[in-house]
C-alpha cells in the first residue's frame, strides 16, 4: 500500500507555510518541541477528570504533565487558578459562559463589526444564540474603544457579563474603565486576551488579571504554541450565584469553571496538546521569547508606520499590539479582492470588516495583518518596509499576473533566506 494522499497534501501545506510571508494576525509557528509534543504517543491516553481526580486509570504519567502545563501557565500570567483542558479558545469562553450565565442572561462584548469576536455575543454563534448580547463599539472618528458610551450601555442594558477583548483591535485596554462600569452594575468582568496574551504575559501591554475575574486565552497567536484555550483566575473567590457544595458550602468560582469545562462543555482533555501548552508555556517564560516578543511589537509598529506612508489607511492610525487592521476605501479594492491577489503573490492575510463597514462580512472593506509569525521567521524592522512595498504593489494592480508573479518571486527569495526551523 503506497502513501496515503493525506501526506502528501501535508507536505504541500508545509511548503506553503514555507515559501510566503504569513501576514494572519491569529497565526503563528510552534517550535519542534512543541510539535513533537502534540503528535506524541500522549494521543493515545483518554483522561476524563482532572489530575488527582479521573475518571480512568493509568493517569499517573499525564496527571504529572498537566500539573507541570498549570503550574507554568499561574507563573507566566501571575495566576492562581487555571485550567487549561478547553481545546480551543471559543470553548474556553463557552465554558465561562456556561459557568457564569443562564440562557436568555445578557452579556456585553465588542461589536463584531468593530474588531469583536464571534463568541463575545455574535447571532450566529452559542453566545448570540443562547444568550442576549449588547454591544459596545469604537469611535468613527479615531476607530478607538468609546469607553463613555461603553458604561452608559452598561448601565442601560445591565448586563450579566461583560466582555473585554477583541480580533481585529490593535489598540491596549483600559482594564480599569471596564472595572467600574461592571461593578457600578453588578456584572462579571471577563477578558478574552487571545490575541496579545504574549504581549500581556510579558509586561508590555496592560494586565487585565487585576481587574477582571476571569481571562481567557488561546495558546496559538502571540503565545507561539500549540492551538488551544485555557481560563484563568487572578484570584480565586466566592462565586456570586449562591451554588454550594454538597456540605452547603459555597463554591468557589474555581470550582465552577473546572466543572463548566468537564463535564460541562467537554469529555476527556487532550492530554499531548496539554503537553504542547507546557512546552509552549516554557519556552515563553524564556529570555528568548522576551526578546521575540519585543519584535513582534517593533514590527507591527514598523509595518503600520510604512502602510501609512504608502497611502494606506489603518484604524486607530496605528497599533499596540501584533496586528493592525486596514480600511482599503481610498485604494478602490474590496477586502475579498486584496486577500485574493495578495494570496497569488504568496502574502497570506484575511479579509475584514471595518468600524462601519458599508459591505458585507463576505466583501468587506478592509483586510487584517499581524507580525506574530513573520517575526518568528526572524523577519526585522527593515523587512517591514520590504513586505509594505510587496502589499502597495498588489494592491495597486491586483488583477496584473506578471506583477503577481514578479512578487512571488521576490517573496519566496526573501522567505528562503529565513529558514523556518528544520521541519
Amino acid at each position: 500500500m503506497g502513501q496515503d494522499i493525506i501526506f502528501d497534501l501535508i507536505e504541500k501545506e508545509k511548503q506553503r507555510q514555507i515559501k510566503g510571508i504569513e501576514l494572519i494576525a491569529s497565526e503563528n509557528f510552534v517550535s519542534e518541541e512543541v510539535m513533537k509534543a502534540a503528535g506524541s504517543v500522549l494521543t493515545n491516553k483518554y483522561a476524563e477528570g482532572y489530575p488527582g481526580r479521573r475518571y480512568y486509570g493509568g493517569c499517573e504519567v499525564v496527571d504529572e504533565i498537566e500539573q507541570i502545563a498549570i503550574d507554568r501557565a499561574k507563573e507566566l500570567f501571575g495566576a492562581e487558578f487555571v485550567n487549561v483542558q478547553p481545546h480551543s479558545g471559543a470553548q474556553a469562553n463557552a465554558a465561562v459562559f456556561l459557568a457564569c450565565l443562564n440562557p436568555g442572561d445578557k452579556v456585553m462584548g465588542l461589536d463584531l463589526a468593530h474588531g469583536g469576536h464571534l463568541t463575545h455575543g455574535s447571532s450566529v454563534n452559542f453566545s448570540g444564540i443562547t444568550y442576549s448580547p449588547v454591544f459596545y463599539r469604537v469611535n468613527k472618528e479615531d476607530g478607538r474603544i468609546n469607553y463613555e458610551e461603553m458604561a452608559e450601555t452598561a448601565r442601560k442594558e445591565k448586563p450579566k457579563m461583560i466582555i473585554v477583548g477583541a480580533s481585529a483591535y490593535s489598540r491596549d485596554y483600559d482594564y480599569k474603565k471596564f472595572r467600574e462600569a461592571a461593578d457600578e452594575i453588578g456584572a462579571i468582568l471577563m477578558a478574552d486576551i487571545s490575541h496579545p496574551s504574549g504581549l500581556i504575559a510579558k509586561g508590555i501591554l496592560n494586565d487585565p488579571m487585576s481587574y477582571c475575574d476571569i481571562v481567557t486565552t488561546t495558546t496559538h497567536k502571540t503565545l507561539r504554541g500549540t492551538r488551544g484555550g485555557m481560563i484563568m483566575l487572578g484570584q480565586d473567590f466566592e462565586n456570586p450565584f449562591g451554588q454550594k457544595t454538597p456540605k452547603g458550602e459555597l463554591k468557589m468560582m474555581s470550582q465552577i469553571l473546572d466543572s463548566a469545562v468537564f463535564p460541562g462543555t467537554q469529555g476527556g482533555p487532550l492530554e499531548h496538546i496539554i503537553s504542547a501548552k507546557a512546552v509552549t508555556f516554557k519556552e515563553a517564560l524564556s529570555d528568548e521569547y522576551l526578546t521575540y516578543i519585543v519584535q513582534v511589537l517593533k514590527n507591527a509598529q514598523a509595518l503600520s508606520k510604512a502602510l501609512i506612508e504608502r497611502g494606506f489607511e489603518i484604524i486607530s492610525g496605528g497599533t499596540d499590539n501584533h496586528l493592525m487592521l486596514i480600511d482599503l476605501h481610498n485604494k478602490n479594492i474590496t477586502g475579498k479582492a486584496a486577500e485574493k491577489a495578495l494570496g497569488k503573490a504568496d502574502i497570506t492575510c484575511n479579509k475584514n470588516m471595518i468600524p462601519y463597514d458599508d459591505k458585507s462580512p463576505f466583501i468587506t472593506s478592509g483586510i487584517r495583518f499581524g507580525t506574530a509569525a513573520v517575526t518568528t521567521r526572524g523577519l526585522k524592522e527593515e523587512d517591514m518596509i520590504k513586505i509594505a512595498d510587496f502589499v502597495n504593489e498588489v494592491v495597486a494592480d491586483p488583477e496584473n499576473e506578471a506583477v503577481l508573479a514578479k512578487i512571488k518571486t521576490e517573496v519566496n527569495s526573501l522567505m528562503n533566506s529565513r529558514p523556518l526551523f528544520q521541519w
